[in-house]
């Protein structure tokens, strides 16, 4: 198959042209680098069927031309992280939400299967925990910034479920939970690798909050393993899809368990969210996915814990003198 990846010098989208690679498929991939890396993708460069385009989506031309020769495109291009999203909101909703919009009416044209990338945040305040695709969303106030990120992906996938409905386009929406691994950057507040750059440079530990808050995380590996089977299973067109661990870990023990597997003498303080973000920030103290669905859908089980997890996080820094 022929996939199209946006947002593919990413994090996750990285690791998922590496599978699609393994697997024997053509991959392509669309990157402006404003968030992505080459160096994420540069061990690819010569590869039989790879090839990357240094552009935005937001360049609706080239991005249909790009369509028009995949199979399956794979939607990731996005705002991330909640330090560029309080800090940046315009530019947070403009790239969701039209870049969505953008991708949507290209592959309609040619009707390319979508699946769209969402997140757990647009679950918001919501208390009913472990969260359930068909569960209510509870965003809270405009005038608080962080909510800008979750109504704009709850949008995008409101306009995916409706090309669906209204013109059945064949999308897929997947909502994903505190994915963690090596080429993870700290640099817009990932948790994880902000923790292990810490604890190997001997400086601080810095917990947001009171580190009370609860999070499941999940190996970017266990992620692009369902996400290679949900963008070809047909049972999946149309809905949506939470990926995740229901693994639960406080920040305050994630800070002290990176603390121990590092050997690092780094004190751990305590910053405010209004220190650390803006005054007035609103941070859910729980995000718990019910991965039922999924499961059945395609046999979707987190093979790696957060021991694991760290270990691959821990020797990537070390590997790649990331401190």
């Amino acid at each position: 198959m022929r996939y199209l990846i946006t947002g593919g010098a990413g994090f996750i989208g990285s690791h998922l042209s590496d599978a699609l690679l393994a697997q024997g498929h053509q991959v392509t991939i669309i990157d402006d680098l404003s968030t992505g890396s080459i160096n994420n993708i540069k061990h690819l460069q010569g590869k039989n069927g790879y090839r990357y385009v240094i552009d935005s989506i937001m360049n609706k031309p080239l991005l249909c031309e790009l369509v028009d020769g995949c199979d399956v495109v794979v939607h990731l291009a996005a705002a991330v992280g909640v330090k560029l999203i309080v800090e940046s909101p315009v530019r947070t909703m403009e790239l969701n939400i039209k870049g969505t919009e953008y991708v949507l009416e290209c592959a309609n044209k040619k009707r390319r299967k979508v699946l769209i990338a969402s997140t757990s945040e647009v679950y918001g305040k919501s208390t009913k925990v472990p969260f359930n695709e068909d569960g209510d969303l509870v965003i809270g106030p405009p005038h608080k910034g962080r909510w800008s990120y979750a109504c704009s992906k709850a949008i995008d996938e409101f306009l995916a479920l409706a090309y669906w409905k209204e013109k059945k386009l064949p999308v897929v929406v997947v909502r994903l939970f505190n994915t963690v691994g090596p080429r993870q950057t700290g640099q817009y507040g990932m948790v994880v690798p902000n923790f292990v750059r810490q604890a190997l440079s001997g400086r601080p530990i810095t917990v947001f909050g009171d580190g009370k808050q609860r999070r499941c995380f999940t190996h970017v590996l266990d992620v692009i393993g369902a996400l290679v089977a949900l963008s070809q299973e047909p049972a999946a067109i149309g809905r949506v899809f939470n990926i995740g661990s229901a693994n639960e870990i406080s920040i305050e023990n994630l800070a002290k368990l990176v603390k121990k597997t590092t050997k690092s003498k780094s004190k751990i303080t305590y910053l405010s969210y209004d220190k650390a973000y803006e005054e007035g920030f609103e941070d859910m103290p729980r995000r718990v996915p019910d991965i039922t669905r999924v499961s059945k859908a395609v046999g979707y089980k987190p093979k790696r814990d957060i021991d694991a997890i760290l270990a691959d996080v821990i020797a990537y820094h070390r590997n790649n003198n990331v401190v």
